[in-house]
């Protein structure tokens, strides 16, 4: 079983939706879709109000290299375009459009015949990967035309394919492999195609047996893509260790991924890719899990984006009387939702939903030079120090001793055995070393 090998911790799974099956959720009545869902420029609006839109329909187009369409998943009417607040709290810009009861919301599919698909050439699907709207569905939200784009100079020798899902409770990326492996897997030639990678290698955590099962099965009838098993640890699915694990290659610092001949791709963006080229579909859903400890119903939804949070959880079973939190994403990497009438995004994969048993944070204590930080530093940092440097405002210092090289997955604050909030201050730093361009 591979892994990497520098640092990471093994916090409790916690997938209480494991079993469950992917369910659609159709919204009610308004969505509101965010101009900017992806890194990069936000998308242009080209609706007005009283438009009337269809599902698919694009609504925003790319405003440059790094930024990603948006594209209405209902049919019905452009209301107005206004700031909106994100899961984060922060304003952002929105289309909000009224759904048509009366109308069909069904998305067309146009099937592409066998024919069709093998003369594609790889400019041709980068293309209609762009024009979808793909992005990262792993968290990450880049533009898939953009990484999908080999630099001159550049050789792809393998699609490395991120189905290891390392965050405690979420499970849509595990529900996607265990009911759509085929077109998980069709999705992939599509990417190798795109990028004359000859190889593929899909890495699952050990703890997803019948996904791994599923993949397994449907990968025999392609030799050119690999199956790997993966031990149990987080953060297994960060992009540098999944490379490491599955391909013995480590990314240097301040490199890329291309730069060591790998481009890497989230099981969902591949599905998404195959619904983009195959059945000439936008990406306007997604998986999304609801979960939590006291939740009542919890699953894997299919949901439009756009769609509030609050009706993702009264469909879910409701707000527990015990909640503390809700976090938007996972309990390592996730953030705090301050608005439950936020909106869904193409980042969000998960709604977690804390009891306030496990939501209250405890008292930080003096740091006990116990070096645990150090030793669960997937990246071989010194988060102690960090967070020091930052308490007294030593932002260079912070620079020099690569805080811009942090992958934000908490191992650092989950060990310290004082609390402190160590990944908090790395992220101050971090905000002022771009802030002041060090």
């Amino acid at each position: 079983m591979k892994t990497f090998r520098k640092g990471g911790i093994h916090p409790a799974a916690d997938k209480l939706t494991a079993d469950a099956p992917i369910t659609d959720v159709t919204p009610t009545s308004l969505i509101r879709l965010m101009l900017s869902q992806s890194i990069g420029a936000p998308a242009k609006c080209i609706v007005k109000p009283g438009d009337t839109v269809a599902p698919g329909q694009m609504i925003a187009e790319a405003a440059g290299f790094v930024s990603a369409p948006v594209h209405s998943p209902v049919a019905g009417t452009v209301k107005r375009i206004e700031s909106v607040r994100n899961p984060k709290g922060l304003w952002q810009e929105s289309v909000v459009i009224e759904i048509d009861s009366d109308a069909s919301q069904q998305q067309p599919s146009h099937p592409r015949s066998e024919k069709e698909m093998n003369d594609l050439s790889p400019a041709d699907i980068i293309k209609e990967v762009g024009e979808a709207g793909i992005v990262g569905l792993g968290g990450a939200t880049f533009p898939t035309r953009v990484k999908l784009s080999v630099p001159d100079g550049k050789k792809a020798d393998f699609i490395l394919l991120n189905g290891a899902e390392c965050e405690p409770f979420l499970t849509c990326d595990d529900a996607l492999m265990r009911e759509s492996p085929e077109e998980i897997l069709k999705g992939t030639l599509l990417l190798m195609k795109a990028t004359s990678a000859p190889k593929a290698i899909v890495g699952i955590e050990e703890n997803k047996p019948q996904a791994i099962k599923a993949m397994r099965s449907a990968a025999s009838a392609y030799p050119e893509i690999s199956i790997v098993v993966l031990r149990k640890k987080y953060p297994q699915g960060s992009e540098k260790q999944l490379i490491e694990a599955l391909t013995g290659r480590k990314v240097p610092p301040g490199a890329l991924p291309i730069d060591v001949g790998a481009i890497v791709d989230n099981v969902a963006t591949a599905f998404a890719v195959w619904e983009a080229i195959a059945l000439r579909r936008p990406l306007t859903h997604r998986i999304v899990t609801v979960t939590g400890p006291s939740l009542t119903n919890g699953g894997n939804f299919r949901a439009p984006f756009g769609i509030p949070f609050s009706d993702l959880i009264e469909v879910a079973g409701g707000l527990p009387e015990d909640t503390g939190k809700v976090i938007s994403g996972g309990p390592m990497m996730g953030q705090a939702a301050a608005d439950l009438s936020a909106p869904t995004t193409k980042g969000t994969g998960g709604i977690l939903i804390l009891p306030e048993s496990m939501s209250e944070r405890k008292e930080a204590g003096p740091c006990i030079r116990c070096a645990n930080c150090v030793s669960a530093c997937p990246m071989g940092l010194e988060p102690y120090l960090l967070m020091l440097q930052a308490q007294n405002s030593l932002w260079t210092d912070t620079k020099e001793h690569s805080a811009m090289a942090c992958l934000e997955c908490g191992c650092c604050s989950y060990i310290c055995p004082a609390h402190r909030p160590l990944l908090d201050y790395i992220k101050l730093a971090k905000a002022h070393i771009r802030r002041d361009k060090l």
